[in-house]
């Protein structure tokens, strides 16, 4: 009897195995956790995991009065890019003395109010850009470059006569922040390296700016509302912010599919003899991190983290920090052929959106980008698919 029991539950296991659905594969998706971490950051990552992407805020735990999303996994649905629906808008700074329209709400609009609430209107005479969210992995390697590293990719004379001239976005840190070690400091100012205009200084910074500005979550970090503009107790734990941020942290790199076929491989060669790999350099190396598994680790990002002047045709009149109006970060291209599926199953990409197309996105390059542009137009259609299958590829 015991066995027949055993025999039928084991055919049981195998048809209900048939039937569930097999988990995705690992270069399909752009969550999960870097290779090596310790049980406790296992721990710290699934927290971070379910504080990111299931926590949704309301009223009576904080969110607004004005907000732009009721959560972090709004916009990043999957760790991917957002959705016009969550982009961000951000006003008030056209150069770098600072943003004048602090008093009026700046630097972002909230544009959403709970009930009996009215949610921001931009203020007449502002500029302002829109910033479509970006995808969320890999970011513990981009954030254990050197400074070092990064003042090395930098040529802001131009002095090899490439027409490319990248910089680094130059801050003043909140208190809060630790600088990083050995970081390179510039007249008080700092080396920022996330965001649009690579704004933030750190994972930490951008993530206490993501819950007061985007949901109007208050912490011990950033405790003035965006309404009242009031000091007020934290509505988020110091706890909850660190678990948020070693989720980013340890989030895995993106992983290259087919990179052995022939189109990819021929594809990347036409994206270096353009000089898309100028911006969008495709390999980094970490320096030391309290992480071990994002210590001293090779990497493929396709991004030098520095600003570019991306051409009249970008520029939005909005800055930064001492980035200038027309200057954007090098967005890194790993995970890009995964961003439709956080998208609607479409793509919009650049800074705020506006291509529809991988191609779009390349034509739509100015300044010190044009030259890649134009590397672009003059390839014959076989070759423009091969590069764009490469990208997609990423």
């Amino acid at each position: 009897m015991a066995i027949g029991c055993i025999t039928a539950s084991i055919i049981l296991l195998v048809a209900c195995e048939k039937f569930m659905p097999q988990a995705p594969a690992e270069d399909s998706i752009l969550d999960g956790p870097v290779e090596g971490l310790t049980a406790e950051q296992s721990l710290q990552f699934l927290r971070g995991d379910v504080a990111f992407n299931d926590e949704v805020f309301t009223p009576e735990k904080g969110l607004g009065p004005i907000f732009v999303a009721t959560s972090c996994g709004t916009c990043h649905a999957g760790d991917g890019k957002g959705h016009p629906f969550t982009t961000l808008t951000r006003f008030g700074q056209t150069d770098s003395t600072g943003n004048k329209f602090l008093h009026a709400g700046g630097p972002q609009l909230q544009q959403r109010a709970v009930y009996h609430y009215q949610p921001e209107q931009l203020p007449a005479g502002a500029t302002f850009s829109r910033f479509m969210p970006p995808a969320n992995t890999g970011l513990g390697f981009l954030d254990a470059v050197t400074d070092a590293d990064l003042i090395a990719l930098a040529d802001p004379l131009d002095l090899d006569g490439d027409g490319i001239s990248g910089v680094p976005n130059w801050i003043h840190i909140p208190e809060y922040l630790k600088e990083r070690a050995n970081s390179i400091t510039h007249n008080g100012r700092y080396i920022a390296r996330f965001g649009k205009k690579a704004a933030a200084y750190d994972l930490l910074h951008q993530t206490v700016n993501a819950y007061n500005q985007d949901m109007g979550i208050t912490s011990a970090y950033e405790p003035y509302d965006t309404y009242s503009h009031l000091e007020i107790d934290p509505e988020v734990s110091n706890q909850t912010v660190i678990d948020v941020v070693t989720y980013l942290k340890t989030l895995k790199a993106p992983i290259q599919r087919t990179p052995n076929d022939v189109e990819v491989v021929a594809g990347k060669k036409l994206f270096m003899q353009i000089s898309c790999g100028k911006c969008h350099v495709p390999e980094m190396t970490t320096g030391p991190s309290t992480i071990n598994a994002l210590s001293h680790k090779v990497f493929f990002p396709y991004t030098d983290l520095l600003l570019h002047d991306m051409g009249p045709g970008l520029d939005d009149g909005y800055t930064e920090g001492m980035a200038t109006t027309a200057e954007w970060r090098t967005p890194p291209l790993w995970g890009l052929g995964l961003s439709k599926k956080s998208q609607g199953g479409q793509y919009f990409l650049l800074h705020d959106g506006r291509a529809h197309s991988i191609e779009e996105a390349i034509l739509l390059h100015g300044g010190e980008g044009q030259q890649s542009s134009n590397g672009f137009r003059q390839l014959n259609t076989a070759d423009k698919n091969r590069l764009i299958k490469f990208l997609e590829s990423l």
